[in-house]
């Protein structure tokens, strides 16, 4: 938790990201003190218990967080259609989340410091107070909050995982509403045992085991709801990752074509560490505009070379990528050894039915280009008839 949390606090400063950040630096908090160094160094403290109070307002801040978050999620769809419930419900959320959660607050600390029995410290909050009316009503009050907000979580993500289509965002989202699942049950399961406990009180050795069995379940809720969140990012990653590869392979082919034509491309090509560190623009978005850069200066390319220069490079090559390849090293020769332009020649381009369809083709011809020779050019070109 603590390593998303100074991920995403290095990610951006949108809604969503400050939410997801707040989110998980509140839960890293409360995690902390768990551990049993800061829990017992807060508890002997000179404010006795302080690690409860800690981990409540830090696991209610983070729930806060969460609040924000579906706000800026859902809040961003128009009233109407499929999404209308959805919107009114996070529209709810917003007026009414941050005034429950400050009130929540305020009276989980007054009852800390006035009605919980915190004598002497302690190392198991819940069942070393187990049958104490103070500390059952303290934590009534944070687990209604708490059991509150995960219902709500729990509610807009199961409903975005019916609806949701694409693979990897599906499962991300039906992973966090499971930790929601277990949020509920173990908020409002352990608020029920306490009330139970008022009547007839337990041993201590029943109370600890119904607390260390619940205390697992919230640890699974942690993972689930991590592993939720980070999924949809991992694939966003992913995309980025292989909009990243294509471009370095396709690097020296788009260099030379905008080369030939510079008055292509929105500004001239840089190194090629440069092209594939620079950081104003989104990898995806620079690779849709080397694609069509590349289009159109084989559209330019087909007025500098003769109609049969395709089928002369056909005869050469085994694959249609190869051939490709060859055509546009030949062509760029041409057009540097002073061919005039003239009528459009002949080319052939597969149907792709998707951009990744696109960027697979137009790697393959790029491996090609990258393989042939200048000696290989002249030759096709001579074939062609260009050359006596």
């Amino acid at each position: 938790m603590t390593a998303v949390a100074i991920w995403r606090a290095l990610g951006g400063s949108d809604a969503r990201r400050r939410s997801l950040w707040g989110c998980f630096l509140g839960f890293s908090i409360a995690l902390w003190t768990k551990t049993e160094v800061v829990r017992i160094g807060l508890n002997n403290s000179s404010i006795t218990d302080a690690s409860i109070l800690l981990k409540h307002y830090s696991a209610g801040a983070a729930i806060l967080a969460i609040m924000y978050y579906i706000v800026a999620v859902y809040g961003q769809y128009p009233a109407d259609g499929e999404m209308a419930r959805a919107v009114r419900v996070a529209r709810v959320i917003q007026r009414a989340a941050t005034k429950t959660a400050l009130a929540s607050f305020a009276l989980m600390t007054i009852m800390f410091f006035t009605v919980v029995d915190r004598s002497v410290p302690s190392d198991h909050f819940v069942s070393d107070h187990a049958g104490q009316w103070g500390a059952t009503a303290y934590m009534t009050v944070f687990y209604v909050y708490l059991g509150s907000a995960s219902a709500i979580c729990l509610y807009q993500w199961a409903g975005a995982f019916r609806r949701e289509e694409r693979g990897l965002l599906r499962v991300g989202l039906g992973m966090m509403a499971s930790a929601m699942v277990l949020g509920v049950i173990y908020s409002f399961g352990r608020m029920l045992a306490m009330w139970v406990w008022l009547a007839d009180r337990p041993s201590y050795a029943v109370a600890h085991k119904i607390e260390s069995s619940t205390e697992a379940m919230q640890l699974l809720l942690f993972v689930l709801f991590a592993l939720g969140v980070s999924v949809p990012a991992s694939e966003k990653g992913l995309r980025r990752a292989r909009a990243w590869w294509a471009l370095a392979r396709l690097y020296p082919m788009w260099c030379e074509l905008m080369a030939a034509f510079p008055a292509i491309p929105m500004e001239l090509p840089r190194s090629r560490y440069r092209e594939l560190t620079r950081r104003d623009m989104d990898a995806e978005l620079r690779l849709d505009r080397w694609i069509h850069d590349v289009a159109d200066a084989v559209e330019k390319l087909r007025h500098h070379v003769p109609d049969n220069l395709m089928a002369a490079a056909k005869e050469k090559a085994a694959h249609g990528a190869v051939a490709q390849a060859y055509w546009i090293k030949a062509a760029l020769a041409a057009k540097a050894g002073g061919v005039a332009a003239g009528p459009v020649a002949a080319f052939e381009q597969p149907a792709a039915t998707d951009q990744d369809g696109e960027v697979a083709w137009l790697r393959r011809v790029a491996r090609a280009y990258k393989k042939s020779s200048p000696a290989q050019a002249q030759s096709l070109l001579a074939a062609a008839g260009t050359v006596s």
